[in-house]
């Protein structure tokens, strides 16, 4: 099964250090929200992801699963 892509929007522009927390998802920062997007394996994966977010401090806006369709035109 191919992993889904997500979108998840934090609040802040998070920098390099905290970037580093989420190797293999694309890490865009700009107008004072970061949006962090890429594959998620499964469930649990995402819920480690958003773990992270929790762990680090940070705001969470949204999440948002992208169909393949926009996560084909993303890259």
């Amino acid at each position: 099964m191919d992993p889904l892509c997500y979108r998840i929007v934090v609040e802040g522009e998070i920098g390099p250090r905290f970037e580093r927390a989420f190797d293999g998802m694309e890490v865009r920062a700009a107008n004072g929200e970061t949006e962090i997007s890429g594959p998620v394996v499964d469930q649990p994966d995402l819920h480690r992801l958003l773990g992270r977010v929790a762990d680090l401090g940070i705001t969470l806006r949204s999440v948002t699963r992208l169909d393949a369709t926009a996560s084909d035109e993303r890259r």
